[in-house]
């Protein structure tokens, strides 16, 4: 299918977490398809909604529309040779974490070659991004930037990225402080057993976004470095 905008990110492999993020967030970026969501005292639909056309996922490189003369092609040849140069990371684990007013995913263990990792995702497919409408930086600065964060924006079409970069993966919208506790002791149970231990990031994910936003998943590319 056409996609308007694409995206690189870390998604799990298939297996157990990625399952349950499909089913958690209500969408399967592999399947393309809507999820039920698990029977739990939660309004979970509405909990989730933020996140779920993402899919289970961390951002490496955020979301752009292609540049003229670009094509989807050359951006997953790109993705190849580019992954061909890089190694897995390996940390400790995962965590539930807030984030905010949101929880996600945190990364337990040094954090330096994953941030590295990120870097260098920003900086190689950025000959693929088309700059930024000014529309679309004024929503970036809607809610208030610091002075890194809008040279970020300005060099790169994302304020968090580099130095500002915090890996996580989203697991709910923003929520009231009372809502985020209430989420995080139903998530533990039913999240924490499927976490790996030791987490390995060892694939990038190419991702397209649809027409009515929802991102889906083009090729997942092994780290081989």
């Amino acid at each position: 299918m056409p996609f308007t905008r694409y995206a690189l990110y870390f998604t799990p492999p298939p297996g157990p977490l990625a399952e349950f993020g499909a089913v958690w967030l209500g969408w399967d970026p592999v399947t393309g398809m809507p999820c039920p969501h698990p029977a739990l005292n939660l309004p979970v639909a509405e909990i989730t909604a933020a996140p779920r056309k993402y899919g289970l996922h961390a951002t490496m490189k955020p979301p752009f529309r292609l540049a003229p003369g670009k094509t989807e092609s050359a951006l997953d040849e790109t993705l190849a040779a580019f992954c061909a140069t890089q190694a897995p990371v390996t940390l400790d684990a995962l965590e539930i974490a807030r984030l905010g007013r949101f929880l996600a995913l945190r990364p337990v263990g040094d954090q330096t070659p994953l941030n590295a990792l990120a870097a260098a995702t920003v900086r190689a497919f950025e000959p693929f991004r088309a700059p930024q409408t000014e529309a679309e930086i004024a929503r970036r600065r809607a809610r208030g930037l610091s002075p890194g964060h809008e040279a970020n924006l300005r060099t790169w079409g994302y304020p968090y990225v580099m130095d500002a970069f915090r890996f996580h993966i989203t697991l709910t919208g923003d929520l009231a402080p009372e809502t985020l506790d209430t989420a995080a002791d139903a998530l533990a149970p039913l999240l924490v057993p499927l976490l790996p231990r030791p987490f390995v990031i060892d694939a990038l994910s190419l991702m397209g976004e649809d027409d009515d936003g929802r991102f889906h998943l083009i090729h997942r590319q092994t780290l081989t470095a």
